[in-house]
């Protein structure tokens, strides 16, 4: 399989919750693809779906710096710092956002709580 089709079917099995085994597919993604960046988004979220959110918080937050212009990563860093109840770090993160995109539907409906 191709890093894609790996992709692909780590993304679908991450959809069902079906966790582990996606995992498995998105790392053979990025064994395939060592940059491959939405495998790495992918893992970063399942670790928190299975309750590692320091992880997923921290990958989330790497993946963003590295990719100061990829919405996803930076509207998935900021729904965490929301969901963890660090409100400031997810104000900041949707403001960023929409200085990217002031068009950003998700931004726009989380920016009223800040």
């Amino acid at each position: 399989m191709t890093a894609e089709e790996l992709y692909s079917k780590g993304f679908e099995l991450r959809c069902e919750g079906r966790y582990r085994e996606a995992k498995l597919y998105l790392q053979g993604a990025l064994n395939a693809e060592p940059n491959h960046l939405k495998a790495a988004w992918q893992l970063a979220l399942i670790k928190g779906f299975e309750g590692d959110f320091d992880g997923s918080l921290e990958d989330l937050r790497v993946l963003a710096a590295a990719n100061p212009q990829t919405e996803e990563i930076i509207n998935d860093l900021a729904m965490t710092y929301m969901m963890l109840g660090y409100q400031d770090e997810a104000c900041a993160e949707f403001h960023r956002l929409l200085a990217l995109n002031p068009n950003h539907e998700n931004a726009l409906r989380q920016v009223k709580f800040c």
